[in-house]
């Protein structure tokens, strides 16, 4: 009888595990090493993503155009990134890529993208935004977020600026440090220790600009979103639960030292991972940004953002932004 028993609990064990793993469909998540992108690392590190039935697998990339492309060619199924003209060329093409939620937001209540002079045009007169009329302004691409934040603000200001495209953070750095570029805007962490360096003098805010800008968002292909919807929630419910924590722990600040320490450690083993702990601690905080809660999709903003690349021809008038985002 005990040779019995024993014999159906083993059977019964082996059988929870293979449900267990038939429940977890595996997933590659794109990603970029910056603290903006903690809610997806911390879905990771605590479970969330696995309490949702998805067993994801995190994959670094350099820029989001290539995680845009990824996406269209089915290498990976999540992304997340700024919504940005090779990302809305690659859903011009055809039923490519959807937006299916929001990450980061521009909060006027919580540090966001910060407005930069380089020391040399600060001390020359570039003291604020109505300063920068015919000056060098740094981007990463032509289409980016950079090139979108830096237009709208240029617009509101009624000034013209010369964008120039440096591809990558540190190209941008190196041009303010030297004075070969006058302003960018960059994300807090980046902005306090240019500040620090004394490359840089911070000049304004993208939130004063831009408030409720839906700077970055949850995507996947088409044929994911109508294939397999279900995913697509899991996904979002899994990301809001990092989102929840993020939040409170660097953005609200209400949970105590303890807890903001183990979500700072289990960031770090994504973002910054060359410095030390203490130094990469002191980054992944000053970087913190509001993401939005429930991984909320501001529809209009992004609607607002296509019109803005078609106004601007880098994307096709065809495009139909509706037909982009799914519930």
């Amino acid at each position: 009888m005990l040779m019995l028993r024993r014999s159906f609990l083993a059977v019964a064990a082996a059988l929870c595990a293979l449900t267990a793993g038939a429940e977890n469909a595996k997933v590659k998540v794109g990603f970029i090493a910056l603290p903006s992108h903690a809610p997806n690392f911390l879905a990771k590190e605590r479970g969330f993503y696995a309490g949702e039935g998805l067993d994801a697998e995190l994959v670094p990339f350099q820029a989001a155009q290539a995680m845009a492309v990824a996406i269209a060619s089915g290498d990976i199924d999540f992304g997340v990134t700024a919504v940005s003209g090779g990302l809305l060329n690659l859903a011009a093409r055809g039923d490519s890529v959807r937006i299916f939620g929001g990450a980061l937001t521009e909060a006027k209540d919580t540090p966001g993208h910060v407005l930069l002079a380089s020391k040399a045009a600060f001390d020359a007169g570039l003291k604020s935004p109505k300063d920068l009329d015919g000056k060098r302004f740094a981007i990463t691409t032509q289409g980016s977020s950079f090139a979108y934040m830096g237009a709208q603000i240029a617009r509101q200001e009624g000034i013209a600026i010369k964008p120039m495209a440096l591809n990558t953070m540190p190209a941008i750095a190196a041009a303010l440090q030297a004075g070969k570029v006058d302003a960018t805007v960059a994300q807090p962490a980046f902005a306090a220790d240019w500040v620090a360096q004394g490359a840089a003098v911070e000049i304004g805010r993208v939130a004063d600009f831009l408030p409720d800008y839906q700077v970055t968002v949850l995507f996947t292909s088409a044929k994911r979103a109508q294939d397999n919807p279900q995913s697509l929630a899991a996904f979002r419910r899994g990301f809001a639960k990092g989102a929840a924590l993020y939040n409170a722990a660097l953005v609200d600040k209400s949970l105590s030292e303890t807890e903001v320490a183990a979500v700072v450690a289990d960031v770090h083993r994504y973002v910054f991972v060359d410095k030390p702990e203490a130094e990469a601690a002191r980054l992944i905080q000053a970087g913190a940004m509001r993401v939005s809660p429930d991984a909320a999709l501001n529809r209009a903003d992004v609607l607002k953002q296509v019109q803005w690349f078609k106004d601007e021809k880098l994307v096709p008038d065809a495009l139909d932004g509706n037909a982009l985002l799914v519930d």
